[in-house]
């Protein structure tokens, strides 16, 4: 058994991978009570032999779950780093670490599991846009923000321009809170598309294919004037690609 862990920037992830697929899986929003949230998912499972994680959030959250874990189940947790290649994956960043490891991680998956050539692209906090040829080889991306921190933003920086999030989306507006809604999230569909398109010019041949993963994945995908499909879980089943790579040593 291994508990793989997705640490994102709004919420933790976790998986619980028996032989035959996830045995237990769940997730908490870093807003919440996270400590008292796993201890109650956690405390009634089997003991895992090998706790994995992909991080993208700070050391303090990082040393957080590290002790829980030790805490519930007497192991410590192997934090993946972004590597100049692994699992058939290599990375396209002249400094690799500076590739996020969810990114990488989807990729791992998307090129484990034969949907390469592909275009990934995360929809959550942030925007982020991968291309990966059917050899494995990483071809680069983009990071913009996501949908609702754009709505944000924007908020933020003007005074008589009112948001809510519960604005209906629309090709054409007649309110502010849902021409402001529906900008955002036509903008980050129109970006994918744009990316999607420029990626399948600059490398013909097989079209990629568009892969959707993220909190909002499933809200955007109806938006999108290319064919995709959603992706859920990518970074838990790279991680669990990865487990499989790089086994660890036998546990006490």
């Amino acid at each position: 058994m291994k508990l793989l862990l997705d640490l994102g920037n709004t919420r933790l992830k976790w998986a619980m991978a028996a032989a035959n697929g996830w045995s237990a899986r769940g997730a908490v929003a870093w807003n919440e009570d996270v400590a008292n949230v796993l201890t109650q998912s956690w405390r009634a499972l089997t003991h895992p032999d090998h706790v994995l994680g992909s991080s993208v959030v700070d050391e303090v959250r990082e040393a957080q779950i590290q002790t829980l874990i030790a805490e519930i189940f007497a192991r410590d947790v192997t934090w993946v780093r972004t590597p100049a290649q692994a699992c058939g994956v290599r990375n396209a960043y002249p400094e690799p670490h500076r590739l996020g490891v969810d990114r990488f991680l989807a990729m791992v998956a998307a090129h484990a599991e034969g949907h390469t050539p592909c275009v990934l692209a995360g929809i959550g906090t942030a925007l982020t846009l991968d291309a990966l040829a059917a050899d494995g080889q990483h071809l680069g991306g983009l990071i913009a923000p996501g949908p609702l921190l754009m709505q944000q933003s924007l908020l933020g920086a003007t005074v008589r321009v009112q948001t809510d999030y519960r604005a209906a989306i629309r090709d054409i507006a007649d309110n502010t809170p849902d021409a402001v809604a529906s900008g955002c999230w036509q903008a980050v569909a129109a970006l994918i598309e744009r990316f999607t398109r420029h990626i399948a010019n600059q490398h013909p041949g097989k079209a990629p294919r568009l892969l959707l993963d993220g909190g909002d994945a499933a809200t955007l995908l109806p938006l999108l004037g290319l064919s995709a499909e959603l992706a859920p879980d990518s970074v838990l089943r790279g991680l669990l690609i990865w487990a499989h790579s790089h086994p660890a040593p036998a546990s006490p």
